[in-house]
C-alpha cells in the first residue's frame, strides 16, 4: 500500500499503528528513509510514546559498533537507510535472522526521494530485501508513504517490483500558505559578453532571510548546494552583525531584567530575553557532510526556538519534524514540482498560515516560471522517474543478491526480465560463476561495493584544515573537481577557507582559512560520441534520436565572482584528470538543405552559437518535463559532429547507463523544445545572458551563443 497525502496529514500515523500493532503479536517493522537525520526523528517520536514492548532503534552510519550488536539481537522495530540497508544489513542477514524471521511490515518512508539512478539502486535493493524475508520464511507487507507522488500505485509498483493500493484521499486540516514569486533585479554589472547581471538568488535570500529573523519569524531558507547554504548563512550572519551595532548604538529596547514576569517584555521567555541573544547567533547552515553530533544539535536548536532560521540545502526537505515554523525561502527551482511542494510544505505545519518564496536564479527555468506561474500552479506533481532495468544499476545488485543467497532461476522474476541477459554478461566477465544449481559469487570481495548507489564515484575525499589537522568534512569524488580543487573557496560553518591542495589518490584535500571576497565556479570541456541510436523519429525537416552516448569531461579552469554582485573576477587554469561516461542522450540533428534560409548573406547567423545557445536553454527547461534538476543532466552542441555529420545538439543523463531523464525529453520533446524557444525569445535582454541562454558551467565561457539564431533555428526545428 502507498500513502500519498499532503505534507502534517497523519502518514506517520497511518503506518506507526499497524507497526505498533505487528510487534506488540511478537512481529518485527523494518522502517527505511533517505536520511539518518528522518530515522533520528523518527526515533525520537517512537521514544515518547513510552511503550515497553516496542525496542526501537536506529541502524546506520552513526550508531557506535557497540550498540549494532544490540540492535541486531534485540530490536523490533529498526531504522535504517537505503544504504547501511545495501551494505550491511542484507550482506549479513545471517546476523539477523531472528528479526527476518518476524519481519511482519516494511516501511518506506518519503518514498518520492527514491528517483533517477538513486531510485532505480534503491528498487533493486528492495527486491533483495524481499528475497532475503523469503529465505527466513517471511513475506513482509511493504506500506510506501509520500507527501507529493503522481499515480503513486504505479510509483509504487515500480519501487517495489509488487501491485500496490493507494490512499490519497487527504481531509487534515491546514491553514493558507502564501506563495510569492521573486525575481531579484537586474545590477549595473556586466557579465560575459556585456550581458547584464542579475541579482544572485542567494545574495536575495540571505538579505530576506536576515529581515525575517529580525522579525522573529521562524524561517528554513532552502538552497540548491552545500557551498550555498553556507554563503546564505554567513551573509545573513553579517547583515545582522551590522543591525546589532546600529541598535547597539542607540537606546535599549528593554530593561534588562532577568527577574521580570516570562512572556512579558524583560521576561524571561519574552521577546525581549530572545532578543538579548545576538540575532546574528540565530542564524546557521545546515547541510549533508556535517558530523552526525553537529546535525543533532542544529535540529534539537531550531525546534526549541534557540535558532531562528536555518540555510539548508535538500538535507531538511524530507519529514523531519521542526514544527512551528513560519516561511520558507526557496533560493532557485528546486529542480521538480514535487520537492517545491515538499519544500514549501515545510512551514505552516499544525494548520497554522504560513509565506512561501521561490527566488528565481539567472537561469532559463527560474525566469521562465517566474514569468509563466501557470507552469507550477494548478499542475500535477512529476511522475517518478527511476529504471531498476538499467543494466548499470541491476547488475552490481545481481551479484549482491548472489553473494547474500546464490541465484536461482525462480529469483529472476524478482530481479524482472533484464535480468537473464544481464547474468550472462557478468558470467563472461567472470563476475558470476554458473553452476547447475544457479549463479554464485566467487570473488573474495565485498559485492555490494560494485553498486554506488547515490552516485558519489568512489571514496569521498576528505576536507582538512591544513594548520591543525581538523577535519571539517567530506566531499564526493567526482564533486571534488568542482568543489575542492585547488584555489577553491570552500565553506564550513560560517567560517571561509581556500583549497590549497587537492590529492585524489590520497582521497584528502587541505585547505587554509581566509576571508576572499569572492566566490569560484569550476568549468570544464566535454566531449560524446554516438555508441547507438536505441529510437529515432523524424521531427520537422530533422530528426530526433534516443540512444547511448559515451561523454568525457575535464575540469580545466576555474571563475572567480565576487560574492555579493557576481562580478567575474578572473579565471585561473587547472590540471585535473578527464573522467568517462557511458550514458543515456536525446539529440537531434537538421540537415544543411534546412539551414540555407540562415546562412543567406545578410541574414547568416553563427550556426555554431545559435546551436550552443538552444542547448543551454533547453538543457534549463527540461526539469519541467523531467524528475530531474539542471545538475543531473549535460550537453554538447556542434555545428558539425563527426558521428552524425550534421548540425546536432545532444542532453544527456549525468549518471551511469542512465537515468531516464533524457527518454523523458525524447517523449515529450515538442512542449519541451517550444518552451525553450519561448523562453528565449521572451527574454528582455538583447544578444542573451543566463535568465535565457548562458549556463553557470559552460566549459567554453559562454562562447559563441547567438540569441536570436537560436530562436531562429528552433523555429526551423519545430516547423514553425
Amino acid at each position: 500500500m502507498i500513502i500519498a497525502t499532503g505534507t502534517a496529514s497523519g502518514k506517520s500515523l497511518a503506518y506507526l499503528v499497524p507497526a505498533i500493532t505487528e510487534i506488540f503479536s511478537g512481529g518485527t517493522v523494518l522502517y527505511l528513509t533517505p536520511t539518518k537525520a528522518l530515522a533520528a526523528d523518527q526515533l525520537t517520536a517512537l521514544r515518547k510514546l513510552r511503550l515497553t514492548q516496542v525496542r526501537a532503534a536506529t541502524y546506520d552510519g552513526d550508531t557506535p559498533p557497540e550498540e549494532r550488536r544490540w540492535v541486531r539481537q534485540n530490536a523490533n522495530y529498526v531504522l535504517t537507510n537505503p544504504d547501511m540497508l545495501h551494505r550491511s544489513i542484507l550482506p549479513r542477514h545471517s546476523s539477523w535472522s531472528s528479526f527476518w524471521r518476524r519481519l511482519r511490515l516494511v516501511v518506506v518512508d518519503e518514498c518520492h526521494g527514491y528517483r533517477g539512478v538513486f531510485g532505480s539502486h534503491v528498487a533493486q535493493i528492495l527486491r533483495r530485501l524481499r528475497r532475503v524475508a523469503a529465505k527466513y520464511g517471511s513475506s513482509p507487507v511493504f506500506l510506501l508513504a509520500s507527501a507529493t507522488a503522481s499515480d503513486p500505485a504505479a510509483a509504487g509498483a515500480r519501487l517495489t517490483g509488487l501491485e500496490m493500493a493507494e490512499v490519497t484521499t487527504d481531509a487534515s486540516p491546514r491553514g493558507s500558505t502564501t506563495f510569492a514569486l521573486w525575481e531579484p533585479p537586474l545590477t549595473d554589472l556586466r557579465g560575459e559578453s556585456g550581458a547584464p547581471v542579475r541579482r544572485t538568488a542567494t545574495a536575495e535570500a540571505a538579505d530576506l532571510l536576515a529581515d525575517l529573523v529580525i522579525e522573529d519569524v521562524r524561517t528554513l531558507a532552502f538552497v540548491r548546494s552545500r557551498r550555498a547554504a553556507e554563503a546564505v548563512a554567513l551573509t545573513a550572519r553579517r547583515t545582522l552583525e551590522e543591525v546589532e551595532a546600529l541598535l547597539d548604538a542607540g537606546p535599549a529596547p528593554y530593561e534588562e531584567d532577568a527577574g521580570g514576569v516570562p512572556g512579558e517584555p524583560g521576561g524571561p521567555d519574552g521577546r525581549a530575553g530572545r532578543e538579548r541573544r545576538r540575532l546574528a547567533d540565530r542564524v546557521a547552515a545546515y547541510r549533508a557532510g556535517y558530523l552526525a553530533d553537529d546535525r543533532r544539535v542544529l535540529e534539537k536548536a531550531l525546534r526549541s526556538g534557540e535558532l531562528t532560521a536555518l540555510a539548508t540545502t535538500n538535507a531538511l526537505e524530507l519529514g523531519v519534524d521542526v514544527s512551528g515554523l513560519d516561511a520558507v525561502l526557496i533560493a532557485g527551482w528546486p529542480g521538480t514540482r514535487a520537492s517545491l511542494w515538499q519544500q514549501a510544505g515545510r512551514a505552516g505545519r499544525a494548520g497554522q498560515d504560513a509565506l512561501a518564496v521561490l527566488i528565481a536564479r539567472d537561469d532559463p527555468l527560474d525566469t521562465y516560471i517566474v514569468h509563466h506561474p501557470e507552469a507550477v500552479f494548478g499542475q500535477p506533481v512529476e511522475a517518478i522517474v527511476l529504471d531498476p532495468d538499467n543494466p548499470y544499476v541491476l547488475a552490481p545488485h545481481l551479484c549482491a543478491a548472489a553473494a547474500e543467497i546464490p541465484l536461482t532461476e525462480d529469483d529472476l522474476e524478482i530481479f524482472g526480465p533484464a535480468a537473464r541477459e544481464v547474468l550472462d554478461d557478468l558470467v563472461s566477465r567472470g563476475l558470476l560463476r554458473k553452476r547447475p544449481t544457479g549463479w554464485f559469487w566467487t570473488s573474495r570481495d565485498h559485492a555490494a561495493d560494485l553498486a554506488d548507489i547515490r552516485g558519489s564515484g568512489g571514496t569521498p575525499v576528505q576536507v582538512v584544515e591544513a594548520s591543525t589537522g581538523r577535519l571539517l568534512g567530506t566531499v564526493d569524488e567526482p564533486s571534488a573537481h568542482t568543489m575542492v580543487h585547488p584555489g577553491a573557496v570552500y565553506l564550513h560553518q560560517s567560517e571561509t577557507f581556500v583549497v590549497e591542495m587537492l590529492d585524489l589518490d590520497a582521497g584528502v584535500a587541505l585547505v587554509t582559512a581566509a576571508e576572499p571576497d569572492y566566490a569560484t565556479f569550476a568549468r570544464d570541456v566535454t566531449d560524446i560520441r554516438v555508441m547507438e541510436s536505441l529510437r529515432s523519429r523524424p521531427f520537422g525537416p530533422g530528426t530526433l534520436h534516443f540512444g547511448s552516448v559515451e561523454v568525457t569531461r575535464q575540469v580545466v579552469s576555474y571563475l572567480k565572482r565576487r560574492t555579493q554582485s557576481g562580478e567575474v573576477l578572473g579565471e585561473e587554469p587547472l590540471d585535473l584528470p578527464p573522467r568517462t561516461l557511458c550514458t543515456r542522450a536525446v539529440w537531434w540533428t537538421l540537415p544543411t538543405p534546412a539551414l540555407a534560409d540562415l546562412v543567406r548573406p545578410g541574414q547568416a547567423v553563427d550556426l555554431g552559437g545559435a546551436a550552443h545557445a538552444a542547448e543551454h536553454a533547453s538543457i534549463g527547461l527540461l526539469p519541467l518535463f523531467a524528475t530531474c534538476d539542471r545538475w543531473d543532466i549535460g550537453g554538447v552542441s556542434t555545428e558539425l559532429h563527426p558521428d552524425t555529420g550534421l548540425l546536432t545538439v545532444f542532453v544527456y543523463d549525468g549518471h551511469d547507463g542512465g537515468a531516464g531523464f533524457a527518454e523523458r525529453g525524447y517523449a515529450r520533446a515538442t512542449e519541451w523544445l517550444t518552451a525553450t524557444r519561448e523562453a528565449i525569445a521572451s527574454c528582455e535582454c538583447e544578444r542573451g545572458c543566463p535568465s535565457c541562454i548562458q549556463s553557470p558551467k559552460c566549459g567554453n565561457g559562454n562562447e559563441p551563443l547567438d540569441k536570436a539564431g537560436a530562436i531562429r533555428l528552433l523555429d526551423i526545428l519545430l516547423g514553425a
